[in-house]
């Protein structure tokens, strides 16, 4: 089992993810391969929270040109997780 710390990297901080607080689902980048029930667990053990349903993404990085010699790059890859909270419960992380 890893740890929680390890499968949870950060969260996401965008105009997208703080729409999402009103339907109570948290946004996190997450360890490339954890699973469903590894980032359930992660969640409601550090911050102490029923987790309701966890969606997960895989984001490919965008291909992107070096102005200065025209070399090719690609930003790194992520794989997202949408944590939907029971009612009553939130993360104070998110708090405005």
């Amino acid at each position: 089992m890893k740890d929680h710390h390890d499968v949870l990297i950060r969260p996401v901080v965008s105009e997208k993810a703080y729409g999402l607080l009103d339907s109570n689902t948290y946004t996190f980048v997450v360890a490339p391969g954890a699973s469903k029930p590894e980032i359930r667990d992660a969640v409601e053990s550090l911050f102490d929270v029923s987790v309701v349903k966890v969606n997960t993404l895989n984001r490919q990085g965008k291909r992107r040109r070096n102005r200065r010699n025209g070399v090719w790059g690609q930003r790194s890859s992520q794989k997202r997780a949408l944590v939907t909270l029971a009612e009553g419960d939130s993360i104070e992380l998110f708090e405005v």
